[in-house]
Order: C-alpha cells, then structure tokens, then sequence
C-alpha cells in the first residue's frame, strides 16, 4: 500500500515572549536606528522560527506528534450476483406484469396479501348479487390497451407480518382461481380501475359466516382465507403496473377494496367490504422472476455468481442482480500492528458507470444507490454512515462526472475496531425500495475502475 504523509503537526503550541528593554532602547533615536532595528527584528523573527521549530521538534516525545496518511491505491474489486434469498415481505409498493431490459432480460412480478373486513359480518343470510374489486394503479408502463388478464389464486398457507419470506420462493396455493379482464388504461398516470369478478368467489369466501371475524386470540378469518396471489397474464405486448400496499391517512379513501354485493331473503341489499391496503397492516410479499437468457444476444451478462471480475458490474431492480464489492486491503491494514488504534478521516467509493447512449444514459439511471452489509448471521443490513448523515453518505448520480460516490468513513472504523467477525471489507449495492431503473457500473480492469480514497490519522 503506498503512503503519502500529508501533514506533522504538534499537539500543543508554546508563546513567543517581547523584550520590553530591547524596545525601550530602540525608542531613543527612532530616526538613525530604524533601518538597522527592522533588519535586526526580521533576522531575529527568521532565526527564532527556525530554532523555535527545530527545539520543539527535538524536546516533544512521538506521542505528541500526529501524522495524516493517505491512499489510493487499495484495489476494490466488483462481483455481479444475484440471489434467490432476498426478502421481500412488507412492502409498501408491489408489483404486478413483466418488464423487459436488453441488458437484464424478462422480469415478471406478482405479490400475495391477505384480506381484512372493512366491515362486520351482521349474522344475516344473503344471497350474492355481485362482486368488484377496485384497484388504484400508481402507474401503469408498456402496453396499456384493454384485455391483460389479472390471475388471483388462493393461497394455502396463513402469512404473518413478522415472518421472512423471499421473492423467488413457490407460492403455494389450494387450486381456488379467479379471473378478470383488465379494462383500457393510461400509460404513465394514475388509473382507478373496477374489476367484475365472478359471483362464485363472493360466496366462496362467506361460505363460513362462522369465521368472518378478526380476533387476536384465535384462529380467525385470516386463517380461514389465508390470502391471495395477485398475477398478471398477457397474450400480447406486456404490462407492467405499479400499486401502493401504504395504508390511506386518515382523510384519504382505501385505494384496494373487495366488495361483495348481496341481499337477505326480505330483498334487503348489504354489502361485505374486504380491505387490501389495511392500516391495521396486512402480511404480504412480492414474487419477481428473472429471465436473463431474454436479454439482447451482444448484451447478454455472462458472469453471474462465478467470481470473474468483469469489466462491467450490474444492479438491478425487483430483486435482481446486484453488485458485491470487497477490498482486500482493509483486512491488511486491520491486521497490521503498526495501524492498530488508527483514525479513519475519510474513507470514498467511487463507481463510475456505463452509458451507451440509448437505454442507459443520465436520465435512464437510478438517483439513488444504497449500500449495505452482511453480518456473519447473514442479515443485511444498510451501512451506519447513512443513519449518521444520508446527505454525507450520499449514493447519488452526478450524471456530469458520471458516477457514485459513498462515503463510508463509520463502517471502515467499526470494521478496524470490530472484534466479533460482524462487519467485513465487502459491501453491498442495491436500489431503494419501488425502484424500477437498473444501473451498470464499470470495473475492475476497465478503463476507468472503481476508486477508493482512504485518509487516516496515526496518533
């Protein structure tokens, strides 16, 4: 690791003190003297500088003296990888359709959720007359025309929202499915849409009354109708929509409901309302799969999870691929002895990325990148620094230097003084939450790699 000391300074200062006698003499004859008593002082100034500097420098002992170090040349090295255990329970924006990138491939999205009552059943017999969902797309993107086919299939098993559960996982159904024909929509907009669903699934779900009910001390409905596999299917050119799982405030309207319309045996209409975006929070997850042999033939990724450092690195949405740097050299100087107890001043990543000039250029990529770490239980967690100041961490896109930038100056400090094997030199690249833009990174042996600068203080 090369070295460059920046700056010894001293950890106190000593006082240069006047002579009050020199000065009186100096007053008698200010006319004939003053030439000589300036060259005189600014000899003495120099002189005393430089003696001043030397003494201090002989007297004071190496404890006193700090020295700023820093480097540029510890190599990060950069993975492509991708992983089927990433949890995608709770989310607050789900999914449903495909979406297609040259790069990335076919990604196909889905999610499951429970239901809960909006309203009480009353103990009535009913007869259904018919049922609706309606659904506020957040944005609807691809083909937007009348006739994709929205999938919902019971699932058999009771979800919880304290429980972990994977995007790639087999959802596992009772074979019950229903079916509806998604009407015209409007690309890049809002779209509040009502879905006709089949009488014959209002009844299925009251077929029971006994368990239409919520309780926190028995089974109830939720184990009853344990929830629901939203997907999308398209005959033609794909779509892809974007829907909002927060719960409303409280002047806002539910954006997901389930309403079933019935009248008793008097012909007295009711009607049973099921709630998807409940605030008192429904368990759920998303399903996404990845297709990468669908991408463009000249811009296929060929090194995933085979530790070949290539000269470009990928992150992509919806659980996809991702980004896994890791330098070495930290591991050195943390079992360096003449570094231990080092101060870390400043510790940047810089990842410069990959435009083509059509699908990814400034506009195209994500603003954000978020990095994170693993702990040797293998929970990911993101990296202190941007708890402590996400403006000074900072993971955003100068699109005019053409890269990311992360400082991450707290993570390397616990890293050297951790002594329980729970931090390491290696990170993490992903996307926030309900991001739909992939990014690629240059690398490794590119032109322009991955740089790290690392400044510290020896005491």
């Amino acid at each position: 690791m090369k070295q460059n000391i920046l700056m010894p300074t001293t950890t106190f200062m000593t006082r240069f003190y006047h002579s009050s006698k020199t000065a009186q003499r100096s007053i008698r004859n200010p006319n004939k003297l003053f030439p000589a008593i300036l060259a005189g002082t600014l000899f003495l100034i120099t002189s005393c500088e430089k003696e001043g500097t030397m003494i201090g420098k002989n007297i004071l002992p190496g404890k006193d003296f700090i020295s700023l170090y820093s480097t540029d040349t510890l190599s990060v090295y950069s993975y492509t990888m991708y992983s089927g255990l990433l949890e995608s329970d709770n989310p607050g924006t789900v999914f449903l359709g495909t979406v297609r990138d040259p790069y990335f491939g076919t990604t196909t999205a889905g999610f499951v959720t429970q239901l809960r009552m909006f309203t009480q059943w009353d103990g009535g017999i009913y007869t259904v007359d018919s049922v609706k969902l309606s659904l506020t797309l957040a944005s609807v993107s691809g083909d937007a025309a009348a006739g994709h086919i929205l999938r919902i299939s019971e699932i058999s098993e009771q979800i919880y929202t304290d429980s972990a559960y994977y995007s790639s996982r087999t959802v596992p159904l009772t074979g019950y499915t229903v079916e509806a024909t998604l009407p015209q929509m409007k690309a890049d907009t809002i779209n509040n849409v009502i879905l006709d669903l089949p009488v014959s699934f209002g009844e299925y779900i009251i077929r029971n009354t006994s368990m239409l009910f919520h309780s926190d001390d028995k089974p109830d409905f939720r184990s009853y109708l344990k929830g629901l596999f939203f997907q999308l299917q398209s005959a033609g050119n794909p779509v892809f929509i974007t829907l909002s799982l927060k719960p409303p405030g409280d002047y806002e309207y539910y954006k997901h409901q389930l309403s079933i319309y019935m009248h008793d045996e008097n012909g007295t209409s009711n009607m049973f309302v099921l709630n998807i975006d409940a605030k008192a929070k429904n368990a759920a997850y998303s399903t996404f799969s990845h297709d990468f042999s669908t991408a463009d033939y000249n811009k296929k990724i060929t090194h995933v999870n085979d530790g070949v450092r290539d000269t470009l690195s990928y992150i992509q949405s919806l659980n996809g691929l991702f980004t896994r740097l890791t330098i070495p050299g930290l591991e050195d100087i943390k079992k360096n002895p003449e570094l231990k107890g080092i101060y870390i001043n400043k510790a940047r990543i810089t990842c410069p990325v990959h435009f083509d000039g059509t699908n990814y250029k400034g506009s195209t990529f994500p603003s954000q990148l978020f990095m994170g770490y693993y702990d040797k239980s293998g929970k990911r967690y993101l990296i202190p620094d941007y708890s402590i100041s996400a403006a000074f961490f900072n993971g955003r896109i100068d699109t005019a230097s053409r890269n990311y930038t992360f400082n991450i100056a707290s993570y390397v400090q616990r890293f050297l003084n951790d002594t329980t094997g729970n931090f390491m030199p290696e990170f993490q690249l992903a996307l926030p939450e309900g991001s739909l833009r992939n990014a690629i990174l240059k690398a490794n042996n590119s032109a322009t790699p991955i740089n790290f600068e690392l400044v510290y203080t020896r005491f």
